[in-house]
């Protein structure tokens, strides 16, 4: 494993860090993952107040001999805070769901603009976050962003933090924070946390023509690698998030970030990254990353799920994923939207939800939708 070191606390941070937003079920199954990822060297774990069952699962396992073996990363939901109290109420929850009495690395999760930080300023938080770090609870302050390049950057400006996280990879360089973001935190001192380094698994499972640049290179590489590769590339990045739910997934990942080096890209290696975006442009409907910050539906509409099957019908061919839709989809289609728009204000990647469900709709649900999908069930029933 590979360490850079936080250049506001001097931490010696892993290259790779585990993202803790969906655990499997069998907890037994995610407690060996996690376990032999810190025996990898894995030592930032990252999870949510949000995230259903992360943080309690997370305390059970870490607490068996693991805490102080790793940096403990966790987000305090503040659309949920309506009052001053409502700070320690949710605080106080995640101590005791992680089982811990501080958190390393705590960050205000899903900031999108500075009128929200300057709404929980109003209600306290400065006086708060003082409190907390004089007590040892919370060592680090940061957020984690969503939103655009200026409002960024006034948000960095707004108080002292002592880092940030950003949804970054080579497909998203100018988009949100972005490359100049990025570079404006380093500028600043800031360490940097990396999410979505694979864009909701959208730079794993490429269409043809975007894998066939990569196939052009000397160097063999899965697309993950690629994606961390491109990452690690700068020095700017501290560690970089991955959601790994499968002891395959982390030995591969583990092994990427034992290469992790910031400048080792060649000039025509980062070409290709160019040529692929060219062709990603091409495929992709809806930039949904699967985040499901939009969700639950008061309708039932699985949303992610909805443009991930739309995203499919681009590159892998209308009959197949209309299949795939009925299949993961049933009960839960894009056609039940009444357009409240109550998911729209919560996306951060800003998308026109309801608009992007009709043309979901359109697509997926024309003739022979309805047919096939009695048939499916049907069969299902059998």
């Amino acid at each position: 494993m590979q360490y850079r070191r936080n250049p506001k606390n001097g931490d010696m941070i892993s290259v790779l860090a585990f993202g803790c937003m969906r655990f499997k079920r069998d907890e037994k199954e995610t407690e060996r993952q996690i376990i032999k990822a810190i025996e990898m060297g894995i030592n930032y774990f990252d999870t949510a107040y949000i995230y259903p069952g992360s943080e309690a699962t997370l305390g059970r396992i870490l607490s068996k001999g693991y805490r102080e073996k790793v940096k403990l990363a966790t987000k305090l939901p503040h659309y949920l805070v309506k009052k001053k109290e409502d700070f320690d109420k949710l605080f106080l929850t995640q101590l005791e769901r992680l089982k811990t009495d501080y958190i390393d690395y705590y960050l205000i999760h899903m900031l999108t603009n500075l009128e929200v930080w300057q709404r929980l300023v109003s209600l306290g938080i400065l006086d708060w976050i003082k409190e907390k770090k004089e007590k040892g609870q919370i060592k680090n302050i940061g957020f984690s962003y969503h939103g655009g390049q200026q409002e960024f950057i006034k948000i960095i400006d707004a108080y002292d933090w002592e880092f940030c996280m950003l949804q970054y990879n080579y497909y998203d360089e100018y988009n949100q924070a972005g490359k100049n973001g990025l570079l404006y935190a380093a500028e600043k001192g800031l360490p940097i946390m990396i999410m979505e380094p694979l864009r909701g698994g959208k730079l794993v499972n490429l269409p043809k023509e975007a894998l066939s640049v990569f196939e052009e290179s000397k160097e063999k590489h899965t697309p993950a690698e690629w994606s961390f590769r491109w990452l690690w590339n700068q020095p700017q990045v501290l560690t970089v998030l991955s959601g790994m739910n499968s002891q395959e997934m982390l030995a591969a990942n583990a092994a990427s970030a034992s290469k992790a080096e910031a400048g080792i890209l060649t000039p025509a290696e980062l070409d290709l990254y160019g040529r692929v975006k060219e062709a990603l442009n091409k495929s992709f409907l809806v930039p949904c990353t699967g985040c499901s910050y939009c969700m639950p539906c008061p309708q039932g509409v699985d949303i992610p799920l909805c443009f991930s099957s739309y995203n499919e019908a681009a590159t892998s061919g209308k009959l197949h994923s209309r299949l795939n839709y009925i299949l993961r989809t049933s009960g839960h289609n894009a056609s039940k939207c009444v357009g409240c728009g109550l998911c729209e204000k919560h996306c951060p990647q800003s998308i026109a939800i309801p608009k992007e469900l009709k043309n979901t709709t359109a697509s997926l649900e024309s003739f022979p939708y309805k047919p096939m999908s009695a048939l499916v069930k049907r069969f299902m029933r059998q």
